[in-house]
């Protein structure tokens, strides 16, 4: 089995990589891709072929597939062109008759009214015509996505949201990347859907209680409607269409989109998911380590 990992090069295609080797994966049967491969060259240096991939470029797609059985399409970045660009893996995938296809969808992707879901609604049905063998893996939120909030809040003392009393089932991205390492290694996943999520879901006053762990001073959770919260990010500089964007997130939120687990995850990876605490501490220290 030959498992390539697109977007090797970003943070989740990275500690896949890193997963598989952990569980076992010769590097000789990994490829790992990137739009750039000069980000690749120190996992080229363990003995993994680097390949050039760029979910826009269909002509960089079809090489970066040969002899690869197995593939990891991690969902892209470039909001209102994602459909697309995953559409041309998927065409590729189909054309060099991959076994086994993983995709990194969204929570409830095809049933739920969150702001960031119809590009994953969209793939996950092109996966479904197209007839590859898959399995999607629905990823809830990482708690890395508040590395920044709580890096503030060590100034502010504030954490201001307008997510209301919504929880969120969250983990680190490390849990949700080992859990894709442990799909693409295994047999028998071929045709699931699996919602992953963290083993406890917590409240954004939660959240507050964890980052004054993390800062070492108290930090409140501010409430906001969300009127005010689209104020505020266009205090901060963000156009009106990204602030009312982020604002909706926080919606879905507050609605409930992201506070279901079932365990799925913990029991993929034959482990707990890790603490909010533990991942907002190692997310903060990443953070400022890049700075």
């Amino acid at each position: 089995m030959t498992i390539l990992v697109t977007a090797a090069s970003g943070q989740f295609g990275r500690l896949v990589v890193e997963s598989l080797l952990t569980r076992g994966a010769d590097p000789a049967t990994i490829v790992a891709s990137s739009r750039d491969t000069s980000k690749l060259a120190d996992l080229a240096a363990r003995g993994i072929r680097t390949v050039e991939l760029d979910y826009a470029r269909p002509e960089t797609i079809a090489p970066a597939l040969e002899g690869v059985d197995t593939v990891l399409l991690v969902s892209g970045t470039e909001f209102g062109s994602r459909a697309a660009q995953h559409q041309n893996v998927i065409d590729a995938a189909k054309a060099a008759g991959v076994t086994k296809l993983v995709y990194t969808s969204a929570t409830r992707a095809t049933t739920a009214d969150f702001a960031i879901v119809p590009e994953h609604k969209a793939t996950e049905e092109a996966i479904a015509a197209s007839g590859v063998p898959a399995v999607i893996v629905r990823n809830n939120w990482y708690a890395e996505n508040y590395a920044a909030d709580v890096a503030r809040a060590a100034e502010t003392g504030v954490i201001a949201s307008s997510a209301g009393e919504g929880r969120v089932a969250g983990a680190s991205r490390v849990d949700f990347a080992e859990a894709a390492a442990v799909v693409l290694l295994e047999d028998g996943h071929i045709g699931q859907v699996y919602e992953l999520g963290g083993d406890v879901a917590w409240s954004y006053s939660e959240l507050a209680a964890a980052a004054s762990e993390v800062v070492g001073r108290e930090v409140t959770y501010v409430s906001l409607s969300t009127e005010e919260h689209v104020a505020a990010l266009e205090g901060f500089g963000l156009d009106a269409g990204t602030a009312g964007f982020v604002a909706a997130i926080d919606t879905g939120i507050r609605n409930g989109v992201l506070a279901e687990s079932d365990g799925t995850l913990s029991r993929l990876i034959g482990r707990p998911t890790t603490p909010l605490v533990d991942g907002l501490r190692a997310a903060v220290s990443v953070s400022a380590a890049a700075a």
